[in-house]
């Protein structure tokens, strides 16, 4: 009794290990594409600049030292003005505070905030792509592993054909020709077979090369994964407009860019500092003090039109911006539109091969009994059993298109 359940433990073992999920491709994906650890530096790298503007709130201190070889130096002597030329040093501190900028430096800090937002999101987004291509590789995996199985009862079927044919060409019931036709339709299906082997292999392949590791070739998939049920409540217009990624992304560069632009335009006004320094003097043979502390008022008067231009540059940026998410807009709401329209009509065919298959399944055993008592044709047969393939897999193709169009709303909606 141990050893039974000891070994029937072992096979549900080697039986999970041997068992692809689609969420295990998905996270190992995640986990190991370069796409993932590059936006996740970028969102570093926005709070560097971030931290980097809002450093122009604080205190700046800077310690200056110079020594000046030979300088003119004016004295008074006996009511007499004399200059000298001698040597001097000078070392000392100074400290530097913005009190008001006019809202610049806080403007410019704020954009660079949403430059972090915007990273954060773009991270997400990527995680969705991702996880969109993964679910398009092992959907194919899953079709073509069926289709390699349908494809394997075709040729079944065919060289049963053509062992027939054969049998009954030696009985003189049947001519050559029919046996040579029913070994053409058994290479093709061999040739059928081997294109089917080969597209599961390339699918398996760039799958691997997405998760960072190989997938083993004895492997089971999660066929229901192409089986999906779509619930048109969940997938509106205004929902996926709401969540989408893209969309949040441009609202963001929009406050940026406005940010911005508000940034510049406060630019012309100058700023208030306050200052304070302490320096040690050495001149003409004696060393000297010398302190200072007040407020400074800096507004440019003319700098070539260089803050104009940029404040129009940051205007004509913000227009970028906003022309650029209702352009979005507009590609989304026709996308999602022919998608629901599309899953819709993957609903029908659905449908329809599956009782085309019923028939054709039904004919073909109607047609090969005929063609056994000389009543139909070999062509009347191999038309017959091409159908049957034909249908089945159509429904194949029909499942997988219609997974993909709920994949690519389930990505434009932000879902994983």
């Amino acid at each position: 009794m141990k050893k039974t359940l000891l070994s029937f433990l072992l096979a549900g073992c080697t039986l999970f290990a041997q068992t692809l999920t689609l969420q295990e491709c998905i996270d190992k994906t995640i986990k190991n594409h370069p796409d993932i650890k590059t936006f996740m530096l970028k969102i570093e790298q926005s709070k560097k600049s971030y931290k980097s503007a809002n450093a122009d709130n604080l205190p700046q201190i800077n310690l200056r030292g110079g020594y000046n070889i030979t300088q003119t130096y004016p004295i008074t002597l006996n009511n007499t003005f004399k200059t000298v030329d001698d040597d001097g040093w000078s070392l000392g501190v100074n400290l530097k505070q913005k009190l008001w900028d006019f809202s610049k430096t806080k403007y410019k800090t704020e954009a660079f905030k949403k430059d972090e937002d915007i990273s954060k999101l773009s991270l997400e987004e990527t995680k969705a792509l991702l996880a969109l291509k993964v679910k398009s590789l092992y959907e194919l995996m899953v079709v073509q592993q069926e289709a390699i199985k349908v494809r394997q009862k075709d040729l079944e079927a065919k060289q049963s054909l053509y062992e027939q044919a054969k049998a009954l060409v030696k009985q003189g019931l049947k001519t050559k020709a029919d046996a040579s036709r029913f070994l053409s339709a058994v290479y093709m299906a061999k040739n059928n077979l081997f294109i089917a082997k080969s597209l599961f292999e390339k699918a398996k392949r760039s799958l691997s090369l997405y998760m960072g590791e190989d997938i083993q070739d004895d492997i089971t998939l999660q066929s229901e994964t192409i089986k999906k049920e779509f619930d048109a409540d969940k997938y509106s217009q205004d929902s996926i407009l709401k969540e989408n990624y893209g969309l949040k992304i441009d609202k963001l560069n929009i406050e940026k860019n406005s940010l911005l632009h508000k940034s510049s335009k406060a630019a012309k006004y100058g700023s208030i500092d306050a200052i304070a320094s302490y320096d040690r003097i050495g001149v003409l043979q004696d060393d000297y003090d010398s302190k200072t502390v007040g407020l400074t008022l800096n507004i440019p008067l003319y700098n070539g039109g260089k803050l104009s231009a940029e404040e129009q540059k940051a205007h004509i940026a913000l227009q970028l911006a906003k022309e650029k998410e209702a352009s979005k807009k507009i590609a989304l709401k026709d996308e999602i539109n022919g998608l629901i329209l599309d899953i819709r009509k993957y609903d029908n065919t659905i449908k329809a091969k599956n009782k085309e298959l019923i028939s054709a399944n039904e004919t073909r055993m109607v047609i090969e009994g005929r063609y056994k008592v000389g009543l139909a044709t070999y062509t009347e047969v191999l038309d017959a059993v091409s159908t049957v393939l034909d249908a089945k897999l159509g429904v194949l193709e029909a499942y997988y298109l219609k997974s993909l169009a709920i994949d690519r709303l389930k990505y434009l909606k932000g879902k994983i």
